[in-house]
């Protein structure tokens, strides 16, 4: 359950484009209710006006470390740049943990709209799983692209946008995303303080909610990144929280 929660924090790490050539560190800490600190996100986004990429490493701490293996998450988002906006082209989702490793890749195929997923796993060094499919719906984003590209796809106060990110399969992609208008700002600031340039909250799907579907909480600061994201009440164990410490 606390891998899970690590999964969805990843979603959360950007939403910023630079106008010239840079590679830029951001690094975050996870905390998870009762267990205090579980893990840290370090972050490197390399991007010029035509291409970026994005490379996410996750390495759990602490007790979360202890229960998973020492497992760590190698995540990479690699595409170009369409009206200011990060697309897709290929993302790739790692896992390592002992003797077992896991690998999604995923191509984008923006001319035939159309999304290639290969899954591999190995046992002590050896492949014992090589899957390739299609998947049944497009997107231009991927689960990191999705909130890199926030701070310049959503504009208006006080609506609800329906986006789509690679990576998503059991909810065929889809993510709701509300931004509050001034009148519904008080209960965000409540849980992710005052300082934020923006809020926002995403709908998603997950299994360890107590309802199966979860608010993922988002502050926003000035210079675009994600500040601060909180998992409300997750089964018995609290909050999950994702703060900013770069």
């Amino acid at each position: 359950m606390i891998k899970k929660m690590f999964l969805l924090s990843v979603l959360f790490l950007f939403s910023v484009t630079f106008a010239t050539a840079e590679s830029r560190q951001i690094n975050y800490k996870a905390t998870f209710g009762i267990f205090g600190k579980v893990g840290t996100i370090q972050n490197t986004l390399t991007q010029n006006k035509r291409t970026y990429k994005i490379d996410t490493t996750v390495k759990l701490a602490g007790l979360a470390k202890m229960i998973m293996g020492g497992q760590v998450e190698h995540y990479i988002s690699k595409g170009h740049m369409e009206n200011g906006l990060m697309v897709s082209d290929y993302y790739m989702m790692e896992q390592t943990k002992k003797k077992q490793r896991k690998l999604k890749e995923y191509r984008i195929d923006h001319q035939k709209k159309s999304v290639t997923k290969r899954y591999r796993k190995w046992k002590n060094g050896k492949l014992v799983k090589d899957e390739k499919t299609k998947l049944n719906f497009y997107a231009k984003n991927d689960l990191l692209t999705l909130y890199f590209n926030m701070d310049k796809a959503i504009k208006q106060k006080g609506k609800t946008y329906t986006l789509k990110a690679v990576g998503l399969e059991k909810q065929k992609g889809i993510v709701k995303v509300t931004v509050p208008s001034k009148e519904n700002i008080a209960s965000y600031k409540k849980d992710l303080g005052e300082s934020a340039d923006w809020y926002a909250k995403a709908l998603i799907v997950q299994k360890n909610f107590r309802k199966k579907k979860g608010d993922i909480l988002l502050s926003v600061a000035k210079d675009g990144f994600i500040k601060k994201a909180v998992i409300k009440d997750i089964l018995m164990y609290g909050d999950a929280n994702l703060i900013r410490t770069k």
